[in-house]
């Protein structure tokens, strides 16, 4: 299948917003965060144990949330985009180790993912209209049966 090079672009601006929402949150950059999403949004971190609810209660959430993490490492791959005009629907794969320090002692543990997202095109570019997160894995997190949870 041939696409315009329209489509293309929109492909690109998309994985770009993709890798965009990676370092802001990596990086506590919430002005960034902001940026990706649309200012009516929906998130939905709750598979999780997070928080659900719009930008505002996101960032409240994150910003309570992060600091008992030393660090975290959004990585993420193999996008399906259907693009539909203004609008698409777009799943991501995410890989997150995330480092927290436990007395004397660091655990590093995994959360594999998809992101799960309705896009939409404003006056500003892509943003992310509504995200909930589907969970795939999580691995040696703290308080985890040593035989780890079952895979969903």
């Amino acid at each position: 299948m041939t696409m315009s090079i329209e489509e293309i672009s929109d492909r690109m601006e998309i994985q770009d917003l993709l890798v965009r929402y990676c370092y802001a949150v990596d990086h506590r950059d919430f002005e960034d965060f902001r940026n990706v999403f649309t200012a009516d949004s929906v998130i939905d971190y709750s598979v999780f144990g997070g928080s659900v609810g719009g930008l505002e209660d996101t960032i409240a959430y994150l910003k309570e949330a992060m600091p008992m993490f030393a660090s975290f490492q959004h990585m993420i791959s193999t996008s399906r985009i259907e693009l539909n005009g203004d609008s698409a629907k777009v799943k991501t794969i995410c890989h997150n180790p995330m480092v927290m320090p436990m007395g004397d002692e660091v655990v590093v543990f995994t959360c594999g993912l998809w992101y799960i997202d309705d896009m939409v095109r404003t006056a500003d570019g892509w943003r992310i209209a509504k995200r909930v997160e589907e969970k795939s894995y999580m691995k040696d997190m703290p308080g985890m049966a040593a035989s780890g949870p079952a895979t969903t």
